[in-house]
Order: C-alpha cells, then structure tokens, then sequence
C-alpha cells in the first residue's frame, strides 16, 4: 500500500502552528484537534519544524511550567523526517521505528501534502490483513 493510499482514506487536512507561536497555543490545537503532534509552518505548506506532545512533556520537566509561554520554535524539532505520497507503507513503517517518530508529513513537490501518523500505518496493516484474510478464506470456500 502507498502512502498517498493512506491519505485518500484520511483526508489530507493538516493542523499547524507557527513558530512564534506559544506553547500555551499549541496544547489548545493539540486538544481542540484531539492529535498528537503539529507541523510547524509559518505559510502552511512549508515544513519548519514538528512538535509533539512528547516535546512539550519534556521540556514541562526541564524548565518547569515557564515553557508553556515559550514560542514553539524553541520546542520544536527542526530535522523533520517526511515521505512522499508515493512511498511504500512497509518502507514508512521500518522508518517510524527505527527513527522513534510517530508522526511523519507528507511532502510532494517540497509541499505540505498530508500527515500519516503511526495509527495510520497500523490500521493500513491491519486493513491489508483482513483483505488477505478475506482472500484466502474465499479462495478455501471454492
């Protein structure tokens, strides 16, 4: 299954949030949207940055509750991993793991096309296995 499947199923819709944004502002997106993690985008379509709740719990430990008035930029991290709508999901699973991210943008042509989160790639495995399934069982029933 390509990544571009995925995204079909799921819309292409992606919450972001600015750099100079605050941390404060981005937990109310994270809730509003009930999501895990925001592209950081000052025009929407170009990556700057990724932020998770993951960073922001970490950094709630290091610096105490001051964080939550910091920008995102100080928060944020700014290596993003991304994959194209025509990737392999197998591919993008091996990726997720060995990276440790759970949420990974889809880019095409240097855009902001999409995001697939590690939920996603689950419920494509699981939706290729029952398909199978399916297959074989009909296949033993002839």
């Amino acid at each position: 299954m390509l990544i571009g499947t995925i995204l079909r199923g799921k819309g292409s819709e992606v919450t972001t949030v600015t750099p100079a944004a605050t941390v404060r502002e981005l937990l109310a997106k994270l809730a509003e949207h009930n999501i895990g993690a925001v592209v950081v985008s000052s025009d929407g379509a170009v990556i700057e940055g990724i932020v998770s709740e993951r960073d922001v719990v970490r950094r709630l430990h290091d610096r105490g509750a001051a964080v939550l008035d910091d920008p995102v930029s100080a928060i944020m991290t700014a290596e993003v991993h991304t994959v194209g709508p025509g990737e392999n999901v197998e591919s993008l699973r091996r990726t997720m793991t060995t990276e440790r991210v759970r949420h990974m943008p889809v880019v095409d042509g240097g855009r902001l096309v999409g995001i697939v989160s590690i939920g996603d790639v689950v419920k494509s495995a699981i939706e290729e296995l029952e398909a199978e399934k399916a297959s074989l069982v009909d296949y033993l029933h002839r």
